[in-house]
């Protein structure tokens, strides 16, 4: 099972760019972030030629989530409270269309366009913090059901120094505060883990570069998109890898896909044998 993430910068506006995407990479799931449309106007029909099945929760000019499937939707929740709907934070949070999840394929994908926090001083900067404690919240519910869980999106938030291009100069800023790491790191649990750092652990890796400043000529990035599984999916990842070579498309996004390929589902041989070890167990 192939699963992607990408943040596309406007779909409308890129629109042409993701659907060669999709021919050439052929993923079961394309998970898109920062889709700026509202959803009466979102490109449907073009993703269905395809053979795409398409869910989308956005609104005008900003933010915007979309599940792009060939395998079927189950149980889609869109927003904090999808899931938590007796919370006053989650209907307070509501208002930025930035969450979106479903089970495809007996997996909870959850998919996020954790805001940017534009400045450490700024209101933003605090509504970003209350985001990822209300998203913690959130994470603890799939978890709870037992589903295996993968989430996935542009988190806006390079967890460690080997994250940036420039750590000494960055490190302490918007995208890479303590309490933005510290936050995140919380919200993530001890279950999820970062399955793009089980296949490569040096640094000189990123998912996004800025406009300003030359940042792609120069290789100025960040590492902000992140593909987080619970273990019973980690254990079963083939590989994980930037597709970066797309960021120097002719008005690209500023961003990369991530995608990860997964050796899911288990088999039926692999299930008996997992039961008769579990019968083991118990007998013992």
């Amino acid at each position: 099972m192939r699963i992607a993430t990408w943040n596309v910068n406007s779909i409308r506006s890129r629109l042409d760019q993701v659907l060669d995407w999709l021919k050439a990479i052929q993923p079961d799931l394309l998970c898109l972030q920062e889709t700026k449309v509202d959803d009466p106007l979102f490109p449907k029909q073009a993703f269905e030629t395809l053979g795409y099945q398409v869910i989308f929760h956005g609104q005008k000019s900003y933010n915007g989530v979309a599940f792009i499937s060939r395998l079927p939707f189950e149980d889609v929740r869109l927003g904090f409270l999808g899931e938590l709907p007796d919370s006053k934070k989650a209907e307070e949070l509501g208002g930025q269309k930035r969450v979106l999840s479903a089970l495809i394929n007996d997996i909870r994908i959850v998919n996020l366009y954790v805001p940017n926090g534009s400045d450490l001083k700024s209101e933003k900067y605090i509504y970003k913090l209350e985001w990822l404690r209300c998203l913690k919240s959130y994470l603890e519910v799939p978890a709870e059901r037992g589903e295996a869980l993968c989430v996935l999106g542009d988190f806006n938030i390079a967890l460690e120094g080997r994250d940036i291009h420039n750590p000494k100069q960055l490190t302490g800023k918007i995208m890479a505060s303590e309490p933005e790491r510290k936050a995140l790191k919380s919200a993530l649990g001890d279950d999820l883990e970062d399955v793009f750092r089980i296949f490569e652990s040096d640094t000189n890796h990123w998912s996004w570069w800025d406009y300003r400043s030359g940042a792609w000529d120069r290789d100025r990035g960040w590492r902000i998109d992140h593909i987080y599984l619970s273990k019973e999916l980690l254990s079963r990842a083939n590989c994980c890898y930037i597709n970066k070579e797309v960021r120097g498309n002719e008005k690209p996004s500023d961003h990369a896909p991530v995608i990860v390929d997964l050796n899911w589902p288990p088999n039926e041989e692999e299930e008996e044998e997992n039961d008769e070890a579990m019968n083991s167990l118990n007998f013992l």
